[in-house]
Formats: C-alpha cells, sequence, structure tokens
C-alpha cells in the first residue's frame, strides 16, 4: 500500500475519534514522531508518519478511503 501525506483530521475521522483525542494520541508518541523529523502541530503529517499512525492505531485506509470522498476538511 502506498500512503500518502495526510490531514491529521482526516486520520481522526478514520480512526472514528474526535480531533482532541487525536492529538491527545500523537502527544503520547511525540518521542517517535520526532525521530522521524515529524512534528505533531504541523497540519499534515508526511507518509512515513501516516504509515506509523495507520499501523499503531489499526487504521485500515484501503476500506476507509471512500468514506472521506464524503467529509469536508478544513
Amino acid at each position: 500500500m502506498t500512503y500518502k501525506t495526510m490531514y491529521k483530521s482526516e486520520l481522526a475521522e478514520l480512526a472514528e475519534v474526535s480531533y482532541s483525542t487525536f492529538y491527545r494520541y500523537l502527544l503520547s508518541r511525540r518521542k517517535i514522531l520526532e525521530q522521524m523529523g515529524v512534528s505533531i502541530h504541523s497540519k499534515t503529517l508526511p507518509p512515513k508518519a501516516v504509515r506509523y499512525v495507520c499501523e499503531d492505531y489499526c487504521i485500515d485506509l484501503s476500506e476507509d478511503r471512500e468514506r472521506l470522498k464524503h467529509i469536508k476538511f478544513r
């Protein structure tokens, strides 16, 4: 599977949690993300961070991508 840059709000929606809950999750993984060169304060996550989050949080992008077509993000 090819991972692409995604907004944190998209990943929160796919994980079916609020943005604030997802942000707290990212805070708990801050050291790991910083080692990847990723700031938890950015609006988007690069592909390597998306892959890590999807594997760690058990988000299946292949099935959930269809749901994103109906969601408008800022």
